[in-house]
């Protein structure tokens, strides 16, 4: 079966970004000790969206370069990473290689893993699965894959940011678009990719119909602690004002 358009299209966008920026960032990002979610940096101990790790296996859902991965496994998880591109992967597999952390890597398509079902206590996705897979496809996987009583934790652009995102430079004050419908978004400033993105409504009702109630939402804002110039969609003044992420927190119980 063919890959759909968007796989391809994204792997090529990672594997420009793993050669200009994500491999060069990676060992420190990967030596760092604490847990923080996203571009505003918030860190896991305020917002306490995590379960206990210790002795739990985890799977990273489009891992990346596995910096998030490696802080999971460094509190005792036993953690797959998933992810489409190889060069992703081949700075993941040299970290793990240095560190020595017991992670696996599998390189797919986190919308089909093909990892056995009911194999995790934990699946998790900062910025891979959660916005560069169709959550129609990709949720469904997440919830095969887990235990009854796992969890699914997942960090996305907020949905206002999503609303409010120009084709170039920062957010804006104003809506850009509808939010019946949204669902795949096209950009191609600065590079091309093909992100997904869904009204709160609709990301619930997809929670409940594969067995997931909603335990956590925690909506971040941009504060003193936030770098400058996290990422070209957003600016420090909007972020400040107006949430640019989520973090999603639901637990899977199988009928």
């Amino acid at each position: 079966m063919s890959e759909p358009d968007y796989v391809a299209v994204n792997r090529a966008a990672w594997t420009k970004a793993n050669a200009e920026y994500t491999d060069a960032k990676a060992q420190n990002a990967w030596a760092e000790e604490k847990i923080t979610w996203g571009m505003a940096r918030a860190p896991e101990a305020e917002v306490k969206v995590l379960p206990d790790l210790d002795g739990k296996d985890v799977v990273e859902l489009g891992c990346g370069t596995a910096y998030f991965g490696a802080w999971l496994a460094r509190r005792g998880a036993r953690v797959v990473g998933v992810d489409v591109t190889p060069a992703q992967l081949e700075t993941a597999r040299r970290l793990e290689d240095e560190f020595k952390l017991g992670m696996r890597f599998v390189q797919a398509n986190a919308e089909d893993t093909k990892l056995p079902s009911e194999s995790f206590d934990l699946a998790l996705s900062e910025y891979g699965a959660s916005i560069w897979c169709d959550p129609y496809k990709w949720i469904p996987e997440a919830a095969r894959l887990l235990r009854d009583g796992g969890e699914l934790v997942f960090l996305r652009n907020s949905t206002l940011s999503m609303l409010c995102a120009t084709d170039e430079g920062p957010a804006s004050t104003t809506l850009q678009r509808p939010q019946r419908g949204l669902h795949k978004l096209e950009w191609t400033v600065p590079d091309h990719e093909i992100e997904f993105a869904l009204g709160h409504g609709d990301w619930v009702r997809l929670l409940r119909a594969n067995g997931f109630e909603l335990v956590d939402l925690v909506e971040l804002f941009a504060d003193e602690n936030t770098p400058d110039h996290t990422y070209y969609a957003f600016s420090r003044e909007w972020s400040e004002q107006w949430p640019f992420e989520e973090i999603w927190r639901a637990r899977l119980h199988r009928r």
